[in-house]
């Protein structure tokens, strides 16, 4: 049984959160003197507020009550609606001319992809521009995790909703109650924000500094300049933004327990030193080959431009320095692998994910073992402990599922009459939530080439991917609506 009640009230909390976080936008266009910012977010601040206003009125008087299937619906719901209020500060000021395209943006934005539909970028207002940011950092942590966080003071009851929204095959459960945990997991990506903004500002300005760490953060990818971080020709920008793109790509989880001072125990992570392990190494492949290749002076210049993209595609923030469509065939093939890795389980990063990779890697060795020795047992163990079947079922599941649709959507964008290298990773980095991908869709391309049809589809491709698949495909069933 759906409380649809409950999830229409909760909704209407949720779009009030956002209105008000959205009034940070509706200064900047006062502040900046943009009339057309200022008429576009206040209209979209009325819509909410009336939107919201009405819900609660409709529903009150009833006691919220939320089970699995209630949070699947309201996650899913809170995307959609927030992205398409989200959307219409872009459409009523002219950024595109089409609602699809401003749609997609947004939800390229709250989904931390980073994809874009702008031919130009740097033209656009600061207010619009630092929305379209500021969705990055909001979608990082996850909407509904701060509606969560923020429950106490609200003088609302904690429902479980933050494992429909989190990312990865492990939902960690930092303190007793739910309510401190989404808490301290926002602190931490807050402080890591202002640490980086602080860094930035050193040698970008202000705006640009907090707009990036939008991006970075968020493991999202959308900047306020035209050609993303190289736009700044800064070594000490790279380094900065490639650390904090690693940040974003661990376990948030892992912090907290360093905060509590058990460094040990975060770092005796197996996912952890996986996912570093793979950066380290495909940083040194790609930096020996573009060496040997002389597409750089030196091995540091190499090197920087290597870790770079690296940590841009493994945490699928999708920033560049440089349009690696140039680069050696080895190098932009290690890379297409990265799109299958994504960051780690309870990160900012989509993709399918370090944890899970590791898995049936480990579930194809005991296939091969058991085929040499029949009787042997052979459980699946993962970071010292033995992986329980109903979990190695939901990952090879998923990674199906996500293949699968994957291909549907290559199948889908080939309608468009480009090349098999663009349509694929066109798919691939909408689902993986990754933002930039090859040919006409890579570092020096854009999403404007697509109609409004195909950046729907896109649009659908970054929902079921930043919702983990199964949290929107639940809502695709018979049995979700059976009573």
């Amino acid at each position: 049984m759906i409380h649809t009640k409950s999830v229409l009230r909760l909704l209407a909390y949720i779009h009030l959160l956002v209105a008000a976080l959205m009034l940070i936008s509706l200064a900047l266009a006062f502040y900046y003197d943009e009339p057309e910012g200022v008429r576009a977010f206040g209209i979209t601040e009325a819509a909410m507020l009336l939107f919201s206003i009405v819900l609660i009125v409709a529903t009150r008087g009833n006691e919220i009550i939320i089970r699995a299937k209630d949070s699947y619906l309201l996650v899913t719901l809170t995307w959609v609606l927030a992205t398409a209020f989200g959307a219409l500060p872009l459409y009523i000021s002219g950024t595109f001319e089409t609602y699809p395209q401003c749609y997609f943006e947004i939800m390229s934005g709250f989904t931390t992809t980073g994809a874009t539909a702008l031919q130009s970028i740097e033209d656009k207002m600061y207010s619009i521009l630092f929305w379209r940011n500021m969705t990055n950092w909001l979608g990082g942590m996850g909407i509904v995790v701060l509606f969560v966080a923020l429950l106490p003071f609200m003088g609302t009851r904690g429902v479980s909703l933050v494992g429909a929204e989190s990312v990865g095959p492990t939902k960690d459960k930092l303190t007793p109650k739910i309510q401190h945990t989404a808490f301290a997991l926002w602190t931490i990506y807050t402080v890591f924000s202002v640490i980086q903004v602080l860094l930035l500002w050193i040698k970008i300005p202000l705006f640009d500094a907090v707009t990036v760490m939008f991006g970075t953060m968020g493991a999202a990818g959308f900047a306020p300049r035209n050609s993303s971080i190289g736009s700044y020709h800064s070594a000490y920008v790279d380094i900065v933004v490639t650390i904090f793109m690693i940040i974003a790509g661990s376990n948030f989880a892992l912090y907290f327990k360093m905060v509590k001072g058990k460094w040990r125990e975060a770092f005796r992570d197996a996912e952890l030193r996986q996912y570093l392990g793979i950066i380290a190494v495909f940083t040194l492949l790609i930096t020996l080959n573009l060496q040997s290749s002389n597409s750089y002076g030196s091995f540091f210049t190499a090197m920087r431009y290597a870790a770079f993209h690296v940590a841009s595609i493994i945490t699928t923030t999708g920033f560049a320095t440089f349009d690696y469509n140039f680069w050696p065939a080895f190098s932009k093939v290690l890379l297409i692998m990265l799109f299958f890795v994504g960051g780690c389980a309870g990160s900012a990063g989509g993709g399918i994910k370090v944890v899970r990779i590791s898995m049936l890697l480990s579930l194809a060795k005991n296939a091969i073992r058991k085929r040499l020795h029949p009787e042997a047992v052979t459980p699946l163990i993962y970071s010292g402990s033995v992986v329980k079947p109903d979990v190695i079922l939901s990952v090879a599941g998923f990674v199906a599922t996500y293949i699968l649709t994957g291909f549907i959507g290559t199948l889908l964008f080939s309608l468009s009459g480009y090349g098999f290298e663009t349509c694929f990773t066109a798919s691939f980095l909408l689902l993986g939530n990754i933002g930039i991908g090859m040919a006409d869709v890579g570092p020096s391309g854009n999403f404007s080439i697509f109609s409004d049809f195909l950046l729907s589809v896109g649009s659908f491709l970054m929902l079921v991917g930043r919702l983990e698949l199964f949290t929107v495909y639940a809502l695709f069933t018979k049995s979700f609506w059976k009573r």
